[in-house]
């Protein structure tokens, strides 16, 4: 047998996949919290105990970033992620408030889809997995194929973590052979319940097109504003230190430095004196053409150390260079550092004042970095209100590491690696993604006490609006509903419903017209039999109707018979005329006329279609609005509200 095409492979890969962690998510559906958060825990010390040979095979592998800074990345991915979510409750009754009767119940969304991306392979691995799984949920995890290696290995120190704590190591599952097809099969796949994905914009743009509800992240062109009233010093190493951060690879590192006029020579002297570089403009150039390649970000240079980049752009630094500085008039296209370049570089605006340095900040943030994260160093209140207020980004880092900030290290936000951008960017969320975004909350609500105060007062106020002080239904005084389940208490009616509901009918199914026969140009009721007896014309157990009142506008008029006065009138049929262009209704069907004239039929006639027989009109009257060519009963002049009965 011939070796089935790697694509095909893949596929089924994907397939096999979800299947077995479907299977997985239904082995722990009725795990309590106390089994869940073991495994949980299980995963985060594995994770934890890892972290350095996780790390190394990601630099190996990726060529991306630095093993340090990726060991530290991995024990917050793990230790650091579990030690914010371990207290929450994601099974069962997770909260109930008894003074509004409210009960909230979590349970699982199912299987998760993880796209995982090349410049935090391992890291985001653990995350995604830990939170997944701490609301009962089974991820599948595509990798990008220039890191399928470690993020396979990592797995596997999930899974045996997860088979030694009692659960299904499938909970945790990595597509060994992923492709461009095989991903978006995977978030296509009916069994997929949701999709947490980090990558480039083409791909978070694929996940919110796929169909599925996506968590998906956007771009991160972050400007740093330094004001002259900020503690110059402290800004200048915390600057460096974020963008030392495994080399500026998390996407809230800053891009942009926005310095205040008064104070650039000082805070360029700090930097120098923390390791950075102020390229000269040849140098400014070269690294130009490396970082920018058609406007885009070269993909060589993420994660590089500085002396690589400079190598690399044609000039020399030495090795323990921290930062490339590089000084642009502008942002946009005419000034090619001015984008997002995940590295250790950094474009340098020079404005004057706090107005000057806002404009230059929110045209970087348009500048692809919409909803993400700004930063801003600052004394002065009405800079930092100015900043709070204005800037269309959802994480304002003020006087710290952007890097290390906006993930929750150094600050008191939700510790995450997927980092929304809210409806700016085309997200879902501004959260920074976490275990709760994963869990589905049902909630139960008992009815209010006050509820009969309420109603009410509403229908009294309905009342005056519109005149009816009683409408049907109600359960009011007056109520015609009420009157009609008296009289049936009392044995005035016979309980007619439940004997249809016996037969297995329905009291309504639609209004069937009364058409010619197909290839006929007679009408459907043939004129009546004058051979007929006059007795046919009722059936003895139909019960005798009082006269019709006039019909509606809908029909032709009712031609009425003087009554006798032993003798009722005679029961009306329905007659279809030919069917004439003039006459026809929007849907092609001339609407039928009303007769007064007996229904006698002879065995001919009711082959041919003729009069409808005294059993036909007493099943009709027995469905009145199922099957009336009147039509429903609601509004019908023969419909007598107070007691259910037609007069027709």
């Amino acid at each position: 047998m011939a070796q089935l095409d790697p694509d095909l492979l893949a596929l089924q890969e994907v397939r096999d996949s979800v299947e077995r962690a479907w299977r997985a998510c239904e082995a722990v559906h009725h795990f309590t919290q106390a089994q869940t958060d073991a495994l949980c825990q299980a995963m985060a010390e594995a994770g934890a105990r890892a972290a350095h040979e996780l790390a190394k095979l990601a630099v190996e592998e990726t060529g991306i970033g630095r093993v340090h800074y990726k060991i530290l990345k991995n024990l917050f991915g793990s230790e650091g992620t579990w030690a914010s979510i371990k207290d929450e409750k994601t099974v069962g009754i997770v909260a109930r408030d008894e003074r509004r009767g409210i009960v909230e119940v979590a349970t699982p969304f199912g299987v998760v889809a993880g796209i995982i991306p090349t410049t935090n392979p391992t890291s985001t691995a653990l995350f995604k997995s830990l939170i997944s799984v701490k609301g009962r949920n089974a991820i599948v995890i595509s990798p990008h194929p220039r890191a399928k290696k470690c993020i396979g290995a990592t797995v596997e120190v999930l899974r045996r973590a997860i088979e030694r704590a009692g659960g299904p190591p499938d909970l945790v599952i990595a597509l060994a052979s992923p492709t461009i097809e095989s991903t978006g099969a995977l978030m296509k796949h009916k069994k997929v319940a949701v999709i947490l994905a980090t990558g480039g914009t083409g791909l978070v743009q694929a996940a919110y097109s796929s169909g599925k509800p996506a968590y998906g992240v956007g771009p991160g062109n972050v400007p740093c504003y330094v004001d002259r009233s900020a503690d110059i010093a402290e800004a200048a190493a915390a600057i460096v230190q974020s963008q030392s951060f495994d080399n500026g690879t998390f996407c809230c590192s800053e891009q942009a430095l926005v310095v205040d006029k008064p104070i650039q020579a000082q805070l360029l002297a700090e930097l120098a004196r923390n390791g950075a570089h102020l390229c000269s403009e040849d140098e400014t150039a070269k690294l130009a053409r490396l970082c920018n390649r058609g406007g885009h970000m070269n993909p060589d240079v993420v994660g590089q150390d500085p002396y690589k980049l400079a190598e690399w752009a044609g000039f020399k630094v030495p090795r323990e260079t921290t930062v490339l500085l590089a000084y642009q008039g502008g942002v946009g296209k005419e000034w090619p550092l001015s984008i997002e370049i995940l590295a250790p570089v950094l474009s340098v605006h020079v404005v004057d004042g706090w107005k000057d340095g806002c404009k230059v900040s929110m045209q970087t943030l348009h500048a692809d970095g919409l909803g993400h994260t700004c930063a801003v160093w600052a004394r002065d209140e009405r800079v930092l209100e100015s900043w709070f207020l204005e800037k269309p980004a959802n994480r304002i880092i003020v006087n710290g590491p952007s890097s290390q900030g906006a993930v929750g290290y150094s600050t008191n936000l939700m510790p995450s690696v997927s980092l929304g951008c809210g409806p700016q960017a085309g997200n879902i969320t501004s959260d920074n993604i976490t275990a709760k975004h994963l869990v589905n909350i049902k909630r139960v609500a008992f009815v209010r006490s006050d509820w009969q105060t309420l109603q009410r007062r509403d229908h009294e106020r309905a009342a005056r609006l519109g005149g009816d002080a009683a409408p049907r239904g109600s359960g009011l005084p007056g109520d015609p509903a009420l009157a009609l389940g008296e009289a049936r208490a009392h044995g005035e009616l016979a309980p007619a419903p439940s004997a249809f509901k016996s037969a297995g009918l329905s009291n309504w199914s639609g209004n069937p017209l009364f058409l010619p026969r197909e290839g006929s140009e007679q009408p459907r009721s043939a004129p009546p039999s004058t051979s007929a007896p006059a007795s046919a014309s009722r059936s003895s157990s139909l019960p005798p109707q009082a006269p019709a009142p006039a019909a509606r506008s809908s029909v032709s008029a009712v031609a009425q018979a003087p009554a006798a006065s032993a003798a009722p009138s005679p029961a009306p049929t329905f007659t279809q005329p030919k069917v004439q262009a003039a006459a026809k209704s929007p849907g092609g069907f001339a609407p039928p006329t009303f007769s007064s004239a007996p229904a006698q039929r002879s065995s001919a006639a009711h082959a041919q279609g003729g009069a409808l027989s005294a059993g036909e009109i007493q099943k009709l009257m027995e469905h009145a609005g199922a099957g009336c060519p009147l039509g429903p009963c609601k509004g019908c002049n023969h419909h007598n509200v107070a007691t259910g009965a037609c007069t027709a």
